[in-house]
């Protein structure tokens, strides 16, 4: 569990911890301090933690990423699971014993299990309701039917369980990628490995903040960017790897989530013709076609909408439905944060700009929702 400067957060995280059902003496919470992060490793020291958590130095180095510091402590865990937790998480209760029981049948190809994501400061404000839905929508539609379809998974950066030989055979993390998560999971099904999104769930604190909101996305698209080039390497071989499926998939996923914000500009530019006022392009393509491409604009906008709703059509979010037609509001937010993502890539590929926790800690309601 790796901390960075996460001193607000660190007596409640460990509480949060304390309330899991699993035996505690099958338990071996590690947190994860940096060398160089004096705040947090004092605030650690000062709490009396339960003989089943300790805490790993990480010494100084470069890069100084979250990945960097789970690669060093993967060599101090003694359990043949590895769970991946984050400062703010509050999993539910059951969700090891849960875990433990799916690892006891899953066939031997399985090695890691993606619980669902889901905020708990969700009414905090219209940002807080916006990231929520986008989360309901990825983790109850989109990466169950990803699934189901047989294509390779992104995984998500918390709530994450591997088999530990094979994390190992693997060499664990790639400590330059700044979207660790999505890389391992398409290096697994490189591998002939398999992941199950499994029905337990984690609260997270939703970034609600606009600007730290937009950090927070520019390093997970920077992350994206990254992962796509270093497997495209050798097109070739990722095909023969994945197969012709799984591939094309990959290139659908990867193009569509950079492109949805990088082109978002482009794509808003057809409200003009929508609204019959004039468009940039009418010199070069006659009104009939951007009128064509302008209601495909507009489906696709409808059926966004759609993909939201039904994400949050369960028991638990019904009542963020109101507020679904928003998110074309909420994508701009988004398009900064590529174009930003975007300069990062060339010049700081490995600058790691820290989200910080905490902000939401009054707030903070520890029941988790069930799927």
């Amino acid at each position: 569990m790796p901390l960075y400067r996460e001193t607000r957060i660190a007596q409640v995280l460990i509480k949060r911890l304390s309330r899991l059902t699993y035996p505690k003496c099958l338990l071996d919470v590690i947190l994860v301090l940096e060398e160089t992060d004096d705040t947090t490793r004092q605030t650690v020291s000062a709490i009396n933690l339960p003989p089943w958590m300790r805490a790993v130095i990480v010494p100084d180095g470069q890069p100084r990423t979250k990945p960097r510091a789970m690669n060093y402590a993967l060599d101090f865990c003694e359990g043949d699971i590895v769970g991946i937790f984050d400062a703010e998480d509050a999993p539910a209760p059951d969700q090891i014993t849960q875990i433990a029981r799916r690892f006891a049948v899953a066939p031997p190809d399985v090695v890691c299990l993606q619980g669902i994501l889901d905020y708990y400061n969700l009414r905090q404000n219209w940002l807080a309701r916006c990231f929520t839905i986008e989360y309901a929508t990825w983790f109850r539609v989109m990466l169950p039917g990803m699934a189901r379809l047989g294509l390779a998974i992104p995984l998500g950066g918390t709530t994450l369980y591997f088999r530990r030989d094979v994390l190992e055979e693997l060499g664990g993390w790639d400590a330059h990628n700044v979207t660790e998560d999505a890389d391992l999971g398409f290096r697994l099904v490189r591998h002939g490995f398999r992941s199950e999104v499994i029905g337990t769930v984690t609260g997270e604190e939703a970034n609600c903040r606009p600007w730290p909101w937009v950090k927070q996305r520019s390093r997970w698209l920077k992350g994206y960017m990254t992962t796509y080039l270093v497997h495209m390497r050798r097109p070739l071989l990722l095909h023969r790897q994945l197969g012709a499926w799984r591939f094309w998939g990959f290139q659908a996923h990867f193009l569509a989530a950079l492109s949805q914000f990088l082109l978002a500009p482009f794509l808003w530019s057809f409200w003009l013709v929508l609204f019959g006022l004039p468009h940039p392009l009418d010199p070069v393509l006659p009104r009939e076609g951007l009128l064509l491409f302008g209601r495909l604009f507009l489906a696709v906008e409808i059926l966004n909408i759609g993909f939201y709703m039904l994400g949050v059509s369960g028991k638990g979010h019904r009542h963020l439905l109101p507020w679904a037609p928003t998110m074309h509001l909420y994508t701009p937010l988004g398009t900064i944060a590529a174009i930003k993502a975007l300069y990062e890539m060339i010049v700081a590929p490995f600058y790691w700009d820290k989200t910080s926790h905490g902000h939401s800690v009054d707030e903070v309601q520890t029941e988790v929702k069930a799927p």
